[in-house]
């Protein structure tokens, strides 16, 4: 059979790397080994055909993607493979090498990208319809894993972060007073491990076991399984201890989990080896869909030892083209028997269960060996271990016919084992095996955790005997020159620099070594002033905490002191902050003259002049100012920081009218979409950035107020995979903060297609008098074949207020951003400087004559707050005015009927109109008054054709779900059932309703009433002058009968008022309700229309 491959590069290290070599020997492939600076010593570096030193130390050198492609292609690689960490589940390493021409062993760049994905993998399941934990399927806020931990009825969660695996960025919390920290404490890790600190929560399944099924398939679609393994022996969800097959575990649960593990990789047309890991409750019989590690695990030998498949093998040949078929795996193989694998790690125990990497020099590397044991590891005797790496060092796979028969030889392999020189978990592996729960498998995910004080006091005493019990014993073993002072390392890692020699002086506070450690860089510096005696460590030792790095005689030392935080030039500007400034500063508008005298010659300002005018002085927080678009395929980084700055758009936190409300009350999300940037228009890197403040917004309780000029989706992106983008979270994002928190789009210039959707999403639009929005700009409504048109053509506010879709119009950005900042002062409490018109004013603004017309704005300016009163949507519906208003500074909401308009009767775009202005006040907890003059609905075939029966009824549905206080005062006509959903469907159903005396009521208008009612009589008359006699002597009966005083008696009204009395009224039913103003009501969104 020839080989797969003529070479591979091996891009990894230890044990794996020895693994990886072994198979491509027995293969006939060269194998290539990569080595960073510092781990030359490393057993693989050995066992490899060549090996290559890579620039760079721990860690990061593994990680250089691009140098590892070079590599390869230098030395005649075909392929590379990444075992597992490092670069084995880089999606954008697996395109790299593509593009190189070189194959990685592994699944393809998607696979990789969907399970690095943890809501998309969860997706997946669900639809496959795999059982799934209890979920949120997304990235949630702090506020949101808060409700869904609520809505669990005292059931624990687990947080878990969004992107990777390995355990990292995980926390179980079963204290709801806990979950902030955990949040909190995931996010760190999740950013650290990850660079995405996305976190998403799920119930805590908290007695289960963890297994995970063996999958291979050949990329036709073909997939199989090579059985299932046991990982439930863990610690903080890091694997210690793994079993093939799973003991004890029912075989009809088996095999459905093994067919859901298969239904995923067909579903995804798998290609290569991976696992597919369920949480499992036996008890229960029910398992979870957990996650998939798409690469070859550290695990993966206990199924090699049941099942004679050598899965690296078998890995390689997949990923060169062989199909299932070729390798004899279309049907699973039998197993015999059973296999443990014991993962060794050097590391020191702490009594918390918590542990550090260990580091030092293996005097003794003994594994155990003898039938039915196997040691995959990379250790030796003189071998210097690193606390750079991985803690792994040894894998002891150990088989048997069942269960107890493999624990036995485990503990005899564990007993046999020598480390020497450096500390490893041996005896809590020890101890561990010969617990009685883990003899009679009786162990759950969180055993170690719950057990740890058993497991600590059960380790074997011999082990026990030579581990230290403290730093101070290591520092007493040390031979400290006779009058000199040790200076100690301060933490485990690697002397990577030693800054001075053997008799030369040093100052206190001088920095002389440089350690590394956790992939840090950590200063020592001098503890005391002197001469150097002499040097206790070199270059590249790895240290132990504590350890002595030199000895200083102590003594007075001539020169200059050292410069510590107090004496530094603190005017002195680093280059890494030059750097930063010098890109802030050529984003700002100061750097852009160009851009901001196009922007002004048009009579616009630029995005950073309306938030600088909208934010008080100061207040303005800005997130994401560094973007570039998504644009790095077709632009250098340089074209993009001078054509893409913030990516258009600039957003952040700010304070509006703190100096009114305070700071707090004052607190704003403001968002604007930079025209001069790509025309406004949304890009990937764009839609991200709106994504993380929409969700601060909604997790803060931040109104958002939005200027939304600009054109819509931006087609020239091109670093992104997909067709069309419809996965974006954007949109929906901003619907979810409707009634959340208040929502102020502004509108100027061109507005089209997404940026129009945001603005659409808004409780309020503020549009100048040169704004034109539309869901499709020109070019999209020619490309539709639907003609050609201007821009101004499409959406202009001469179209869009009367129609509703515009609330406020205003004649440039400078009169948009005062009406905002007006329109937010109602959402953030009272003001105390106020003044009102005269209330006598009140009794004259009706005329006695009840058929005569009134200004019902100039009466409204009266009742309310001198220049309190900003109406919405006055173009449309202009018989329905809706309005915000004060009395004596408190805010509410208010709407009246105009009698100048179809005589004050409500039509079907005036039901809507009232209705969602209804939600709009119940969102926010603004009271409403009511200010009744109706004759009721209009009525006709003509009104009817408007769907008036479906419209005017929104009023009713929508006051009965009202629990803001709610107060009508009727002033004139409060007739049938228009005058009721003026009063929120009943006379009786605000906290008053009170008339005046103009007021009259009838179940209709007095002159029909009397036409139906009387029609016979009427008819009867000899004469029109004679019939029109009768009818107004019926009329005025009519309006005896219906007078407020008459009304009132009846106790259909709850009071008849002196109009001067109005604003005490409503300020003393205000009282009486006990309502707080601002109290979040029920609402959960407020419609767009």
């Amino acid at each position: 059979m020839p080989a797969p491959f003529a070479a591979i590069l091996i891009a990894n290290r230890g044990e794996i790397a020895i693994r990886i070599a072994n198979a491509c020997a027995d293969l006939g492939i060269r194998s290539l080994g990569v080595f960073a600076e510092d781990d030359q010593a490393s057993l693989h570096v050995r066992q490899v055909d060549e090996a290559v030193a890579l620039p760079g130390r721990g860690v990061p050198a593994y990680l250089n993607g691009a140098q590892l492609i070079a590599v390869a292609r230098e030395h005649g690689c075909e392929a590379i493979h990444p075992g597992y960490g490092f670069l084995a589940e880089n999606a954008a390493f697996a395109e790299a090498c593509a593009e190189a021409g070189l194959t990685l062993i592994g699944p393809g760049a998607d696979t990789l990208r969907l399970f690095g994905d943890k809501a998309a993998a969860r997706a997946l399941a669900a639809r496959c319809q795999v059982p799934l934990v209890q979920g949120t399927d997304q990235a949630v806020t702090l506020e949101q894993a808060q409700a869904f931990m609520a809505a669990l009825n005292g059931s624990g969660v687990m947080v878990k972060a969004l992107s990777g695996g390995g355990g990292r960025g995980m926390r179980a919390v079963t204290d709801p007073a806990d979950l902030a920290a955990a949040y909190a404490r995931c996010q760190s890790e999740a950013q650290a491990a990850f660079g995405d600190d996305a976190v998403y929560v799920e119930q805590l399944v908290s007695a289960a076991r963890h297994i995970e099924v063996q999958v291979l398939g050949d990329g036709s679609g073909a997939v199989s399984h090579l059985w299932e393994r046991d990982c439930t022996l863990q610690r903080r969800h890091q694997k210690l201890v793994e079993f093939a097959p799973a003991p004890g575990l029912d075989a009809a649960l088996r095999d459905r989990i093994i067919d859901s593990a298969l239904t995923l990789a067909r579903e995804v047309i798998y290609h290569g080896i991976g696992t597919f890991e369920f949480l499992v409750e036996p008890e229960q019989d029910r398992f979870y869909f957990m996650e998939a590690n798409p690469r070859v695990q550290v695990e993966h030998t206990v199924t090699e030892q049941i099942t004679g498949v050598d899965l690296v093998q078998s890995q390689i040949r997949l990923a060169a083209g062989a199909s299932l078929a070729d390798l004899q795996l279309e049907t699973p193989p039998g197993y015999d028997g059973m296999a443990v694998q014991l993962r060794v790690n050097l590391e020191t125990l702490k009594p918390d269960g918590g542990t550090t990497p260990a580091a030092g020099t293996l005097t003794a590397y003994e594994p155990a060996s003898g039938p039915g044991i196997r040691v995959d590891g990379y250790g030796y005797a003189g071998y210097a271990v690193s606390p750079a790496y991985d803690s792994l060092l040894t894998k002891l796979i150990v088989s048997g016919a069942d269960y107890p028969a493999v624990l036995q030889r485990a503990r005899r392999a564990l007993k046999q084992t020598r480390i020497a020189g450096v500390n490893s978990n041996l005896p809590l592996l020890q101890a561990l095996l010969a617990s009685d729960d883990v003899q009679a498998n009786a162990v759950t995910t969180r055993y170690v955790e719950t057990h740890l004080d058993q497991l600590l006091a059960a380790l074997p005493e011999e082990v026990a005997s030579d581990l230290p019990v403290t730093t101070t014993t290591q520092i007493e073993n040390v031979i400290t020159p006779a009058g000199c002072e040790a200076l100690l390392s301060p933490t485990t890692g690697v002397l990577v620099s030693l800054l001075v020699k053997a008799g030369a002086t040093v100052q206190e506070g001088q920095v002389v070594a440089v350690l590394e450690a956790m992939k840090m860089e950590f200063e020592v510096r001098a503890t005391v002033a002197g001469r150097v005696h002499s040097l206790a460590a070199r270059e590249g030792d790895a240290l132990n905490e504590a350890s002595p790095l030199l000895f200083v005689e102590p003594g007075e030392v001539q020169g200059d002191a050292i410069a510590t935080e107090e004496s530094v030039d603190l005017d002195h500007i680093r280059k890494d902050l030059a750097e930063v400034l010098d890109r802030h500063q050529a984003i700002s508008d100061a750097g852009r003259p160009k851009a901001v005298e196009k922007r002004h010659r048009k009579g616009k300002r630029t995005a950073r002049e309306n938030l600088d005018d909208l934010l008080d002085a100061d207040s303005f927080q800005e997130y994401g100012a560094m973007a570039l678009a998504a644009q790095r395929r077709r632009r250098s980084s340089e074209e993009l920081q001078a054509m893409s700055p913030a990516d258009g758009l600039i957003g952040g936190t700010g304070t509006v009218n703190a100096e009114q409300f305070g700071e707090s009350a004052a607190r704003v999300m403001a968002m604007s979409y930079d025209y001069t940037v790509f025309a406004g228009t949304q890009g990937m890197m764009n839609h991200k950035k709106t994504d993380r403040l929409l969700q601060l917004a909604g997790q803060w309780k931040m109104p958002l107020v939005l200027f939304a000029e600009g054109g819509g989706g931006r087609p020239g992106d091109t670093d992104f995979v997909g067709v069309a983008g419809l996965d974006c979270h954007t949109f929906a994002a901003m619907a979810t903060l409707s009634g959340q928190v208040p929502l102020v789009g502004i509108g100027s210039g061109r507005c089209f297609a997404g940026n129009a959707a945001l603005l659409g999403c808004c409780d309020v639009i503020i549009a100048t008098e040169d704004a034109t929005i539309g869901m499709a700009g020109p070019a999209m409504i020619e490309g539709g074949g639907l003609g050609r048109f201007t821009p101004e053509q499409v959406g202009p506010v001469s179209v869009q207020a009367p129609n509703g879709v515009v609330d406020v119009c205003v004649r440039d950005e400078a009169e948009a951003v005062a009406v905002a900042k007006r329109y937010l002062s109602y959402f953030q409490g009272s003001v105390t400087d106020w003044q009102a018109a005269d209330q006598r004013e009140l009794r004259h603004r009706i005329p006695e004559k009840r058929t005569r017309v009134y200004d019902i704005r100039t009466l409204i300016e009266t009742l309310a707050d001198t220049g309190s009163v900003l109406e919405l949507r006055q173009a449309f519906s202009p018989g329905m005015i809706t309005a915000l208003v004060r009395i004596e500074g408190k805010p509410f909401g208010l709407i009246a009927n105009d009698p100048t308009c179809l005589g004050g009767a409500i039509d079907a775009v005036g039901g809507d109109k009232a209705a969602r202005f209804m939600q709009l006040c119940e969102a926010f907890g603004l009271p409403m008054i009511s200010l009744c003059d109706t004759p009721g609905f209009m009525v006709g075939p003509e009104a009817e054709k408007q769907a008036t029966v479906r419209h005017v009824s929104r009023m009713f549905v929508t006051a009965a779900s009202l629990t803001i206080p709610f107060f009508t005062l009727v002033l004139r006509k409060g007739y049938g059932l228009g005058a009721q959903a003026m009063a929120a469907g009943s006379f009786h159903s605000p906290l008053f309703t009170a008339a005046w005396p103009s007021a009259e009521f009838g179940a209709m208008g007095l002159e029909g009433a009397v036409r139906l009612g009387f029609a016979k009589e009427l008819a009867a008359q000899p004469t029109p002058e004679r019939q029109q006699r009768l009818f107004d002597k019926l009329v005025a009966k009519a309006y005896q009968q219906g007078k407020a005083l008459n009304m009132a008696s009846f106790l259909e009204i709850d009071a008849v008022i002196d109009p001067v009395e109005s604003r005490q009224w409503i300020l003393r039913g205000l009282n009486a309700s006990g309502f707080k103003t601002g109290t979040h009501g029920g609402r959960p969104f407020v419609d767009t229309f």
